[in-house]
């Protein structure tokens, strides 16, 4: 699935040390070296501690556009952690986005210290369905740990976002750029790991919370 959207506004949102910068720069190198303008906006919410980390992405073919992604304009959501993908969808989604999210929660310090209430994973996943015009979901976290690393489920991210064609990459181009930043065996964890998410939504797994295969 191409999308016409021009500029194409695209949110990666999760939490400090979940690899989210890192998704943005990939993509952002890819594109441009497939000729889009492509500009990207962080936001860092005390990232070290595990606190909110957002990048929005504003990808054109005509010219380059100002960062900020306005609120309710956002074309593709992609949530590291549900909690995160929910609160970005109430900001930025609106009745035609596309959402994908790894359903494994990270705790921030507030709810492992038993002074806040995390919220049941199942029923943000389902506010996430409602909300959304389409949402797929993979426990991206549990599957990078099995070939490893759970670091790597940001590349699985990834792989999921090239699984869905709604940018206009191919799997060439990221694992390209991944050569340019890692290398032995952890350019292989990342290439296992950008594979394996692209598998996943191109066989149409992650249509139902909690029921993607990990």
């Amino acid at each position: 699935m191409r999308t016409s959207q021009d500029p194409l506004n695209v949110v990666i949102c999760g939490t400090g040390g979940q690899g989210n910068i890192l998704i943005s720069r990939l993509l952002g190198r890819a594109l441009t070296k497939r000729g889009s303008f492509v500009t990207i906006g962080e936001t860092f919410g005390a990232a070290q501690r595990g606190g909110a980390v957002y990048s929005g992405m504003r990808i054109s073919r005509k010219k380059r556009y100002a960062p900020l992604i306005p609120q309710g304009k956002a074309h593709i959501i992609i949530g590291l952690e549900p909690l995160e993908a929910l609160r970005t969808l109430r900001a930025y989604g609106n009745e035609n986005v596309m959402t994908i999210t790894n359903t494994q929660p990270v705790y921030p310090i507030g709810v492992l210290s038993r002074k806040y209430p995390y919220p049941d994973p199942k029923e943000i996943c389902k506010a996430i369905q409602i909300l959304s015009k389409s949402s797929r979901f993979l426990d991206a976290t549990d599957m990078a740990r099995k070939l490893g690393s759970p670091l790597a489920a940001n590349l699985i991210m990834v792989g999921a976002l090239l699984g869905l064609r709604s940018l206009p990459l191919e799997l060439s181009d990221i694992e390209e750029e991944l050569g340019g930043s890692f290398s032995g065996s952890k350019l292989d964890l990342n290439r296992k790991a950008l594979r394996e998410g692209l598998l996943q939504m191109e066989s149409g797994s992650g249509d139902n919370c909690f029921e993607s295969p990990g």
